[in-house]
This record gives C-alpha cells, sequence and structure tokens, in this order.
C-alpha cells in the first residue's frame, strides 16, 4: 500500500482540544492538511478564529468551540457541535494541558487541584467522551493523548506535573484494554523538551541550555517532529497498535529514565 493512502486522514472528524496554540494547533493543521475535518477546541476565541482562518486558507476545513476541558458539559456540546457539522468525532486528540512549577513540599493544593483537573481530569474525561460517541454511532476510531516524558521519569520542581502526566499514560492503557474490541485504539504520545511559543523563552535560558545538553540529539524537539507519530496513530495505518505511548523526545529518556 502506499503511503499516501495508508496515513491519510481523508473522511476523518478530528476534535483537538488545546488547539489555540502550541502542539495542539500545529497538530491541528496536520490533521487538515491530511484530509480531516477538525474542530478546535480551546478557551481563546480569537486565537481559535486565527487558526481556523489559516487552516481555510491552507484548503483545510476547521470549526471552532470555546470550552475549558475541566467543563464537561461544555465539552459534551463541543462534540455535539462537531457532529453537527461534520458528523461522529472519530479521531480525537486529547491534548490541553498546563505546567505549574513548584517543589513537592511546596505544592499548594490549589496548583495540585489545577493541574490535575486540566492535565489528568481534563484527558480522561475528553476521551471518555469520545469513546462513549464512537460506541453509540458503532464506529471505530482512534483517540490521541499527550503525555509527556515527564510521566515516566521524574523531575524537580514540576513534581503535579509528573503526576498528571503519569496518569495520563495509565489512563490511556485502561481505555484501550476496554474499547479494544470495539475497534476504538487509545494510544498516546510522550514529547520531550519541544519549542513552542509557550517555553521558547525558558528553552533559551541558562537552565534550558543545560537540559539541552543531555539530550543526545543536542537539540530540543519542533512541533513537527510530532508529525509521524501523529500520523501513525491517527489514521489506519496504526490498525493494531493500541495501549502504547510513543516517546518522542531525541533520546532524552535514555539519559533520565
Amino acid at each position: 500500500m502506499l503511503a499516501s493512502e495508508l496515513f491519510t486522514l481523508k473522511n476523518r472528524v478530528a476534535l483537538i482540544t488545546g488547539a489555540s496554540s502550541g502542539l495542539g494547533a500545529h497538530l491541528a493543521e496536520v490533521a487538515a492538511e491530511n484530509g480531516a475535518k477538525v474542530m478546535l477546541v480551546a478557551r481563546r476565541r480569537e486565537k481559535l478564529e486565527e487558526l481556523q482562518a489559516n487552516i481555510d486558507k491552507a484548503g483545510g476545513i476547521a470549526a471552532i468551540t470555546v470550552a475549558d476541558v475541566t467543563d464537561r458539559a461544555a465539552m459534551a456540546r463541543a462534540f455535539d457541535a462537531a457532529e453537527k457539522l461534520f458528523g461522529t468525532v472519530d479521531l480525537c486528540v486529547a491534548n490541553a494541558g498546563i505546567v505549574r512549577s513548584a517543589k513537592a513540599v511546596d505544592t499548594t493544593e490549589e496548583i495540585w487541584r489545577e493541574t490535575m483537573a486540566t492535565n489528568l481530569d481534563g484527558v480522561f474525561f475528553t476521551a471518555q467522551e469520545a469513546a462513549n460517541r464512537m460506541l453509540a454511532a458503532k464506529k471505530p476510531g482512534s483517540i490521541i493523548t499527550i503525555a509527556s516524558v515527564a510521566g515516566l521519569s521524574v523531575e524537580r520542581g514540576v513534581g503535579a506535573y509528573n503526576v498528571s502526566k503519569a496518569g495520563v499514560v495509565q489512563a490511556t492503557k485502561v481505555l484501550a484494554l476496554e474499547l479494544a474490541r470495539k475497534n476504538i485504539r487509545v494510544n498516546a504520545i510522550a514529547p520531550g523538551y519541544t519549542a513552542t511559543d509557550l517555553n521558547r523563552e525558558f528553552l533559551d535560558s541558562e537552565k534550558g541550555k543545560r537540559i539541552r545538553e543531555q539530550i543526545p540529539t543536542g537539540r530540543f524537539g519542533e512541533p513537527g517532529d510530532l508529525d509521524g507519530a501523529f500520523l501513525l496513530l491517527a489514521s489506519n495505518a496504526s490498525q493494531w497498535i493500541t495501549g502504547t505511548t510513543i516517546v518522542v523526545d531525541g533520546g532524552h529518556l535514555m539519559t533520565i529514565g
């Protein structure tokens, strides 16, 4: 089979959270470029509208819904909107996440709850909503969660983030196990340090430079480095892959795992 046929997302309906910036915005563009109709979900309408305009200009198809992943009712409405416009969502990317820096002994309940609400609860319930929609429509599909190498290792100063992303890895396996017989695949991508507008200042700092020196490939990732893993898991190329976590980190985990 030709790669262009194996990895196509033509006729797929995608819903991507955290789509207003960073990896979410990039993956939304990749999905649209490869044929999917995309529902863009995030809290910032202006950023979503900008991304939608870019996708439209490039010949893709996208719509927007303003919603917070911690609001389950709002997320249900986002799926409703996608179904009304495009049909049942059969590609869900649970991407939205936050980082709050604090040592474990200094982590407040507010930091802990906020991190878990977005990074773990938001991912799990978004994936759950997608799965239930696919089950009701009796459609196969792919659910992709965005984890992190931080969920597979431990780093100082971001304990709540570490725990939340470890939870995403385990939640991915739990959902994959239960949904496999229904032909709904659930997999995770665990990026390493990947440069976006949200973190470039940190990555350019002295601490960032020290981190870069530890990465075997000698550089930070760029959003495009995730394209291969994303298209694999999103398309029929991964028909017999479920419950896995693909690490995309330039080999960094080997030095810290």
